[in-house]
């Protein structure tokens, strides 16, 4: 990944990437040529009991189904990891008016996360991962949160016997906040304020913490 120094994030913020995100895309390369799906993680950092690599892991699940799990990985797999992301008009930029010499761009925060590609075909491992998947994205409802022990045992047995655990031994991570931080603070304002009045507060959010001043 192409990653210019006022974009590159510190570890905190990769952190809290990896622990937040909603969906990734897990690819892997195999004897059948490049694969591809899109599905929920959850991070394992280093040093927690049931987590593995020198860098933590990520842990998922792959429908039954689906090829992707039963072909042998060739050398490192890749998880693709996104934060907000936004189109950026030059309109909201000072130095439109001051000069004009802008043109539009693309703000987004994303983690390539590279490792070794980990079956779990385990019942016991994938209900325990299933949980901690429902608990994190449940976690809003407070106390009408949803339980895997809300639904039927033989229903939820029979759901398990469809997916298969997957898990990324995380090697490396590149990572990337691209967010007006190489912007004039009048252009910087500019993009906040209209972030915001476009509705995206995810982005505006964003924003102000990779450019907020020491």
């Amino acid at each position: 990944m192409y990653v210019p120094g006022h974009f590159a994030p510190d570890e905190a913020t990769v952190d809290e990437l990896l622990r937040n995100h909603g969906a990734a895309d897990l690819v892997t390369l195999t004897d059948e040529g490049m694969m591809a799906t899109l599905l929920p993680f959850i991070y394992e950092p280093p040093g927690q009991s049931n987590s593995a690599g020198t860098r933590g892991a990520l842990h998922g699940h792959l429908a039954r189904n689906n090829a992707q799990w039963k072909h042998e990985s060739l050398g490192e797999a890749l998880v693709i990891v996104r934060g907000p992301d936004a189109y950026i008009t030059p309109g909201w930029y000072a130095s439109k008016t001051e000069h004009g010499r802008v043109v539009p761009t693309w703000n987004y925060v994303t983690a390539h996360v590279y490792g070794r590609f980990v079956v779990h075909d385990d019942p016991v491992w994938t209900e325990n991962l299933v949980r901690r998947l429902t608990a994190k994205h449940e976690a809003y409802r407070k106390d009408d949160a949803w339980s895997v022990d809300d639904a039927p045992r033989a229903f939820i047995e029979g759901q398990l016997r469809a997916i298969v655990g997957v898990e990324l031994e995380i090697s490396r991570i590149e990572a990337k906040t691209k967010l007006s931080q190489n912007r004039p603070e009048a252009d910087i304002a500019g993009v906040i304020a209209g972030l915001r009045e476009r509705g995206d507060a995810a982005s505006a959010d964003a924003v102000e913490r990779a450019t907020a001043k020491p």
